[in-house]
């Protein structure tokens, strides 16, 4: 089959008017984005991913800088962000957020008009408070445009969300295409257990769950979160998630049990975060600046998981799936022999491997919807000339 062949399945649904409307548009949540809107961007990565594999060059974003700027540590984030940059022909420029002046009172607005004096496009990472992320990525994006509004430029500078404390926008985009593929019959009527583990390493953010809580929703599946007592989630996502599936005919479920969950998924998302109560008590000590209560909040709160070690995704759990042949997935890295088995992340470890390498290719398709014209038809010119 040709690559024209190929492609012609993500590229002839693509409306577009829907890709048109992406062009100059920030990736803040997906919750921002209408379903179809979030399909044109799973299509575009499709797409990218085969012509990638071919060898086929996309230089859609020549000589532009491309910054990333984390306040939080990452492996398969900063690599695909620099992955796609190159893949665009941009320049990564990845940053430390310790090394900004941010911690010495720079605010929010002004860093975005440093950062959108050279910038091109933008990713951040900021998911450690809850209500702190997020926030502080639209006010750097009001600041760049602010900037480029009072320097009479028509450049966009576009901002990615690569994980805040709502959401990992690029990570649950990645999940949706490993889904897609998996699944290629649709995902409508799928079970999908997004479920609490247990982590003896650190309170992990809420973003993850969060994140496919408000996505998987919108695509009919039946999304059952489940976790102990006191790991709640945000209230705005969970209702979200429950509009969600009322809208697509899916359905949003909570248990308090791991073993229900995963009682005939299709799919299973054992991942560890912090108890909601400490996350939030992290807010006022991270606003005072009192580290010694941080470093008390964080062992409270590994001390609170260790009451449930028995959340684990091992063997015995996975029987309990459908046919005993659930799809698992994580986000990575996994706290092996406490979030899942050594032998259950041995089995999956390729098609972990698959799911995260997707990243790429959800921040490709992103960085070129917002920065590309006529990308749908320039996609088709590529998969027609290739051999």
């Amino acid at each position: 089959m040709s690559l024209r062949q190929k492609t012609a399945p993500f590229l002839e649904t693509i409306e577009d008017a829907v890709l048109d409307g992406l062009h100059g548009r920030s990736m803040l949540l997906t919750d921002d984005w209408s379903r179809a809107e979030v399909e044109a961007v799973a299509n575009v990565a499709a797409t990218l991913e085969l012509l990638d594999r071919r060898g086929v060059p996309t230089q859609f974003l020549a000589n532009e800088l491309l910054y990333a700027l984390f306040f939080d540590n990452s492996t398969r984030t900063k690599s695909s962000w620099a992955g796609a940059a190159v893949r665009l022909g941009g320049h990564p420029m990845v940053v430390d957020g310790s090394s900004t002046q941010v911690a010495h009172g720079e605010t929010a607005e002004e860093t975005g008009a440093m950062l959108g004096m050279n910038s091109h496009a933008l990713g951040i990472r900021h998911d450690l408070i809850l209500g702190e992320g997020n926030k502080f990525m639209r006010s750097v994006k009001a600041g760049i445009d602010d900037y480029l509004r009072q320097g009479g430029e028509t450049r966009t500078v576009p901002i990615v969300n690569l994980q805040c404390d709502i959401d990992h926008p690029t990570q649950t985009l990645a999940d949706l295409c490993w889904l897609r593929e998996r699944f290629p019959d649709g995902l409508s009527g799928k079970t999908i257990a997004v479920s609490w583990a247990y982590s003896p390493s650190y309170a992990k953010p809420l973003s993850v769950p969060q994140g496919l809580i408000m996505l998987m929703t919108r695509f009919g599946m039946n999304v059952r979160l489940a976790h102990p007592p006191g790991y709640e989630l945000m209230p705005q996502c969970m209702e979200s998630a429950t509009k969600h599936a009322a809208e697509s005919g899916g359905t949003f479920t909570v248990m308090k049990n791991m073993d229900e969950a995963f009682a005939g998924a299709d799919v299973v998302y054992p991942k560890s975060w912090g108890p909601y109560d400490l996350m939030l008590e992290r807010v006022d000590a991270n606003r005072q600046k009192d580290t010694e209560r941080m470093k008390d909040i964080e062992r409270r709160a590994l001390e609170r998981n260790r009451a449930h070690t028995d959340w684990i995704c091992d063997e015995r759990r996975m029987k309990l799936t459908g046919r005993g042949g659930a799809l698992y997935m994580h986000c990575l890295p996994a706290d092996i022999g406490a979030e899942v088995s050594a032998g259950v992340l041995e089995q999956f470890r390729f098609s972990l491997a698959r799911e995260a390498n997707k990243k790429v290719y959800v921040i490709m398709a992103l960085l070129a919807a917002a920065k590309t014209t006529g990308l749908r038809s320039k996609l088709f010119g590529l998969a027609a000339s290739a051999r």
